[in-house]
């Protein structure tokens, strides 16, 4: 084994040895007790596999069960995501140009973060309906403050020496936002989109709870009418398992898209 790959699984083993343990103690555990609210490990991925991961190998063992469940829930996840972070950012940036704009702003923004986002779902189903626009309008409204305020903090942030300087070189408005404000504000924006993400997760099944016909939050529902703990369970180890996913992917990305930022961070020291 080359040295790469022997760091690798070093790392893996490192980082994994906590959570196979907690399994082995949950495994053990809930066999002991022997409590229907409680299912073991293994009979969770059991029923996991019979619902979502009994289809053929041509659509990569996904059921039908699966399609129904995963399309809606995680379209809307991404889209009610992606709409919160383009409302965040350009909204965050031009309050974050502004130092007047920022201060008259501020209060309201503070009261509107503040206002917990299942509380406005009676709301939302008021103006929308029980459909996708109710579940994008209750996910955007919660995702969007920790773009928006991440980016007003990252903008504001922005050294003035390097203001001035863009406007020595003859930059205009639009190119010292494009070349010297969005770098520099970049780091504080992926984290606020990061936060937003595991926000959206949340939200979007809250909001299928609350009244959908499909989508993993209406599947939790099913399971709890039926009286089946094991596919409530299932659903909440799915819940856990996605967010991990979505999360080391935009890591991924944010590694990749900010290389730059690291590589003049350890330039400077």
């Amino acid at each position: 084994m080359t040295p790469r790959p022997r760091r690798v699984l070093g790392a893996a083993v490192a980082r994994g040895w906590l959570l196979v343990l907690l399994l082995l103690v949950w495994e053990a555990a809930a066999r002991r007790a022997g409590d229907l609210y409680f299912p073991p490990p293994t009979r969770i991925v059991r029923t996991m596999r019979e619902l979502w991961w009994s289809g053929p190998p041509s659509r990569l063992w996904l059921s039908e069960q699966a399609v129904d469940d995963f399309v809606p829930s995680l379209a809307r996840l991404l889209l009610g995501w992606a709409l919160a972070g383009v409302a965040g950012v350009v909204v965050g940036v031009g309050i974050g140009l502004s130092r007047v704009a920022f201060h008259l702003a501020d209060p309201v923004l503070q009261f509107g973060r503040a206002v917990p986002p299942p509380a406005l779902i009676p709301f939302f189903m008021v103006v929308f309906g029980l459909g996708t626009s109710m579940h994008l309008a209750v996910v955007v409204f919660g995702a969007v403050w920790p773009v928006l305020l991440n980016t007003a903090d990252g903008v504001r942030s922005v050294e003035p020496l390097h203001l001035d300087s863009a406007r020595v070189c003859g930059l205009g408005g639009w190119a010292r936002l494009r070349y010297v404000v969005l770098p520099a504000a970049a780091p504080r924006i992926f984290t606020g989109l990061r936060v937003a993400l595991g926000f959206a997760l949340i939200l979007v099944v809250v909001a299928e709870l609350m009244g959908s016909g499909d989508g993993i939050g209406a599947r939790l529902n099913a399971a709890e009418r039926e009286f089946r703990p094991d596919r409530l369970w299932a659903g909440i180890v799915l819940l856990g398992a996605v967010g991990c996913v979505l999360n080391a992917l935009f890591l991924l990305v944010e590694r990749r898209v900010l290389a730059w930022h690291r590589g003049a961070r350890r330039m400077s020291t």
